[in-house]
């Protein structure tokens, strides 16, 4: 089951030059991928209150020096949870980014070392209530090849090719939320999937109502037709952001306890992480 608070995002720069060795990508990869071992804490940022700055902890668990430069995005969700980047915001969505301060914007962490970029909001006295979210955006810059490591290039260097480097970046949400929660949620559309007989599937659509996105952990108990209760899932940080109204939802159940997911039911649930839980939405499925 993969959880969904986090997003790898591998971009492909074009590059167009008189000639392509294999070497020279896989190399180049090798370079980029070792400068992928980032670690971001927190992984969600929300200013709901009087708090005017946030400090997100960068780790690098590498074995090289990385350096990322800091940007912020907009991204949209879409209906099955996946994201897409955008340059205008949806009807019903506003971005946080005009409200937001970061620094610095470039950073260099040695392995096994961490370093600290500071978010700050500004100017919100006037902005109107609702919800208001943009990305953070941290993308590895891939290390130039030191010289006497550079790879020869072939002796035919008459045709146009192209040479494809992969970027390396991860994004947190940061969303700046003005005046009273409104939102509300619900589980429907529940169903079971058993397309591959080795891995059994629950599927339903989270619905969010109001002028904030949702945001809890899910969990998925099986109940056996005696009663006997076993968690069958879960999921944490699972988001349905403004302006989308439904996300649709698919996670493996467990196929270890040898439970049978043709009788008895699934209860889902699902509930906000912090602190002492409240519950969000709860639904049920008869199995048969």
């Amino acid at each position: 089951m993969k959880l969904l608070t986090l997003r790898v995002q591998r971009r492909y720069e074009i590059v167009f030059r008189t000639a392509l060795i294999v070497s020279t990508f896989l190399m180049y990869a090798a370079i980029v991928h070792a400068q992928g071992d980032l670690m971001i804490y927190p992984k969600r940022v929300v200013f709901d209150g009087t708090k005017r700055t946030q400090d997100l902890g960068l780790a690098n668990t590498g074995t090289d020096t990385a350096t990322y430069q800091v940007s912020f995005v907009q991204i949209r969700m879409k209906e099955d949870g996946s994201f897409e980047n955008i340059e205008q915001p949806d009807s019903g969505q506003s971005f946080a980014s005009n409200n937001l301060r970061i620094f610095p914007r470039t950073v260099t962490i040695a392995p096994k070392e961490s370093q600290a970029v500071k978010l700050q909001v500004i100017n919100t006295g006037s902005l109107p209530p609702g919800e208001y979210r943009s990305h953070v955006y941290f993308r590895a810059v891939p290390r130039p090849i030191p010289l006497g490591e550079a790879p020869l290039r072939p002796k035919d260097t008459s045709n146009i090719e192209v040479k494809l480097v992969p970027v390396f970046g991860v994004t947190i949400p940061v969303i700046i939320r003005v005046g009273a929660d409104s939102t509300t949620t619900t589980i429907t559309e529940m169903g079971m999937d058993f397309n591959n007989p080795k891995q059994p599937q629950v599927s339903f659509a989270l619905n969010r109502n109001g002028n904030m996105s949702a945001y809890g952990d899910l969990t998925i108990d099986y109940i056996s037709p005696s009663g006997q209760r076993t968690r069958a899932a879960m999921a944490k940080g699972v988001a349905v952001y403004t302006p989308l109204n439904k996300r649709k939802v698919k996670i493996d159940l467990d196929n270890t306890s040898k439970l049978n997911y043709h009788q008895g039911k699934l209860e889902v649930n699902y509930e906000t992480g912090n602190g002492k839980p409240v519950m969000l939405a709860k639904q049920e499925l008869v199995l048969r």
